[in-house]
């Protein structure tokens, strides 16, 4: 059963603003390690940003400091990506992960639990 859905992706114009969700359900919704992933064509997958599920502890991308936040709602249900000052090279599929463990919560993290992707196109 799906268990991350993402939604928000648009295309846009650089300096334009974005907004992406994603509700968690299931198992992936007692995860306590939450990101976001970004993986642009002929690229790599690379973390964009984390936060901790049960704390306000954040981590962000050197490329996107400043510039995106990322957040959970009170009830730590639904995981958003607030993406301001949009550039070109921020083009890419986004993905909603989850890790169960806070244990090596980070950038880098080895995640459970992903959604399929929601596209932002910046041009």
């Amino acid at each position: 059963h799906v268990q991350l859905v993402e939604s928000g992706g648009l295309s846009v114009q650089p300096g334009g603003s974005l907004t992406l969700s994603c509700p968690t359900s299931g198992a992936a919704y007692s995860s306590q390690c939450l990101g976001w992933v970004r993986q642009a064509p002929g690229k790599e997958r690379e973390g964009v940003a984390v936060i901790y599920k049960s704390y306000s502890t954040t981590y962000y991308h050197d490329s996107v400091k400043g510039r995106f936040t990322i957040s959970k709602n009170n009830a730590k249900t639904t995981l958003y990506l607030q993406m301001n000052d949009l550039k070109p090279e921020d083009t890419a599929m986004y993905y909603c992960a989850a890790r169960k463990q806070l244990a090596s919560c980070g950038l880098f993290a080895d995640f459970g639990y992903w959604g399929q992707g929601t596209q932002v196109t910046v041009s």
